[in-house]
């Protein structure tokens, strides 16, 4: 081999991302594999860890083409994702192709002439049996917006001051897990516990508060790192060198996705954090209710750091992006997560301990209310989200249950079960399996084992029961062992009737659940309700209905009522059987010095 060749060679694989044209929405990729093998195959992932659905990134993907020596070799496709070159073993080969960026999630890529974002998983073919040698990229300023800035999680390797140039990663997996943030996006800095920090967001407006966001993430991360480092925690023990959070604030939008030093999030604008007006009365300033709602979501994502990117299934030991990587395992590092989310909020002072009840009044509710939880598993739920939680249609209450918020109930009972036996807390556990599994692959065993040390005895009964069945949680019992005081008050109608419904300018019928009475009456998902009439009040004829609410006002206490729905642009009359009133969850505090103990604030607020 040549010297210019092992230069090569040792250079790894090479991208260049240009943002060729923003109003097409296309970004041009230029790969350099300097010593490919004999029929180079190339592939582009289905799927992005962390949202589990095989999303096809390949259909935005076009006009391939390749030169090697300075001439075109033929690439010819394999399947929907991947391709094999004819090329020569050894000799630098050049790939050329566009991406469509479109898709303004944290799932894949954006490019418009405001705004630029994407993740490797989209972009970057993945180049076979080089998958762990060093990748590098270069983003090029673009031409149509100079003062663009750039940020990403990569190690930098010749960069300008805006950000834009040359990055580097150990391997693949490294390279498409640091997400790419671009434009003339707000920026703020902190440490945390000695490492620093970076928070950009993009689509701000005049009333954004960023000092006050800066300060509440800032101590929802000390929380976190003293969580899993201890009080003592300082830079070194901590498995990142720096933390950048990316956030796309936009009309209405929600939803985050964490990488080992970084994490996308998207919320609404108007959840944003607001400067304290100075002018248009009144003076009294309130944050949004929302923008705790968005503190939750940065304290989720920035919980994965440890819980699914270092601590993980054994299944994701290794990705496949091939096709979907299966495991039962989802209840735990996505509910377990969602556990601690709010919690962390407690404790960092964000939120007080009604609000927290409030938070988890909503998580008991939502999991009660959902007939699935009797059909399928916690666990069940977690191997099938590739096709079921990720692909939600009208039949989904009946026939799944969220790994998100039964699993955070999961670890809910797990918590004050540890500590009303006296003996550990969830916390520990946490701890404890960071430690055995040596912050890598984690297996159901790995728990229970866990559990069984700390606790004092076998757990497993405990976690067949709430896990691998479909029998409710004991969650009101144990609550009300640690100072909570569980309410049953009225539900709301949509939930009575048994519907989950849209309302503007009237009632859309959006979900029906399994054994409600609007599924007996013959409601469909789909039905636009449209007037309602008591049996016994035939006189006065029907009456339009504009919201559920509407119900008691025309009909009173009515036991049966004559409804007309909209079908299919078909007029239908339904006979339906009002209930007795149904109740749902409201938790309060009963004792306050029960509850501190296990909710531990770090500060008041």
């Amino acid at each position: 081999m040549s010297t210019g060749k092992a230069r090569s060679a040792a250079q790894g694989i090479h991208y260049q991302v240009a943002l060729s044209d923003p109003h097409a929405h296309l970004f041009s990729v230029t790969l350099r594999i300097p010593a490919p093998q004999a029929g180079q195959v190339l592939q582009l992932p289905v799927w992005i860890p962390g949202s589990y659905l095989v999303r096809e990134f390949a259909k935005n993907l076009q006009q391939l083409s390749c030169q090697q020596g300075g001439r075109t070799v033929a690439a010819s496709q394999r399947n929907k994702a991947s391709w094999q070159v004819d090329c020569q073993p050894g000799v630098e080969l050049l790939v050329q192709y566009q991406v469509y960026a479109f898709d303004n999630s944290v799932r894949t890529a954006w490019l418009d002439a405001t705004r630029g974002f994407f993740n490797g998983t989209s972009l970057f073919l993945q180049v076979a049996g080089a998958e762990a040698q060093a990748h590098t990229v270069e983003v090029i300023t673009p031409e149509h917006a100079p003062d663009w800035q750039l940020a990403t999680g990569l190690t930098p390797v010749r960069v300008r001051k805006s950000g834009f140039g040359s990055y580097r990663a150990d391997d693949y997996d490294a390279l498409v897990d640091c997400p790419v943030e671009m434009g003339a996006f707000w920026s703020g800095r902190f440490e945390a516990c000695g490492v620093p920090h970076r928070f950009v967001v993009a689509g701000v407006t005049e009333s954004f508060d960023g000092e006050q966001l800066l300060a509440d993430t800032q101590a929802i991360c000390e929380a976190e790192i003293r969580f899993w480092h201890g009080d003592g925690a300082r830079a070194k023990d901590l498995p990142y060198a720096s933390y950048l959070f990316m956030l796309n604030a936009v009309h209405d939008g929600y939803g985050g996705l964490e990488h080992r030093n970084s994490t996308a999030l998207i919320c609404t604008r108007k959840d944003l954090p607001r400067k304290p007006r100075q002018t248009l009365a009144p003076a009294v300033h309130k944050q949004p209710e929302g923008y705790t709602t968005l503190l939750g979501l940065i304290s989720h994502e920035y919980f994965h750091t440890w819980n699914v990117k270092r601590l993980r299934p054994a299944e994701f030991a290794r990705y496949d992006y091939t096709q979907e990587n299966y495991t039962e395992l989802l209840w735990f590092f996505e509910g377990f997560t969602s556990y601690y989310d709010d919690l962390l909020l407690r404790r960092a002072g964000r939120i007080d301990n009604a609000a927290y009840l409030k938070l988890l009044t909503k998580t008991l509710n939502q999991v009660q209310q959902t007939p699935g939880r009797l059909v399928q598993s916690v666990a069940q739920a977690s191997f099938d989200a590739w096709v079921k939680y990720y692909r939600q249609d009208e039949n989904t209450a009946n026939a799944t249950v969220s790994y998100y918020t039964k699993g955070s109930l999961v670890a809910l009972c797990l918590d004050l079960t540890l500590r009303a036996e006296g003996r550990s807390t969830l916390d520990a556990v946490m701890q404890a399996l960071w430690t055995r599994c040596a912050a890598g692959p984690m297996t159901e065993e790995d728990l229970l084992a866990v559990l069984a040390e700390l606790g004092g005895r076998s757990y497993a009964k405990d976690i067949a029961h709430w896990v691998h069945s479909t029998h409710d949680l004991p969650v009101p019992e144990l609550l009300e062992r640690h100072g909570v005081k569980v309410h049953r008050e009225p539900d709301q109608v949509a939930q009575q009737l048994g519907l989950r419904v849209k309302e503007s300018g009237g009632v859309s019928i959006h979900q029906v659940l399994r054994g409600g009475v609007a599924e007996k009456a013959g409601f469909a998902s789909g039905d636009e309700w449209l007037a309602v009439q008591a049996d016994a009040a035939k006189a006065s004829g029907p009456w339009r209905l504009q919201t559920l609410d509407d119900l008691t006002l025309y009909c009173g206490n009515a036991k049966k009522v004559r409804v007309t729905v909209a079908r299919d642009k078909r007029l239908l009359t339904l006979s339906l059987t009002l209930p007795k009133p149904s109740t749902a969850f409201r938790l309060a505090v009963a004792d306050a010095d029960a509850i501190k103990r296990w909710l531990a604030p770090a500060a008041p607020v």
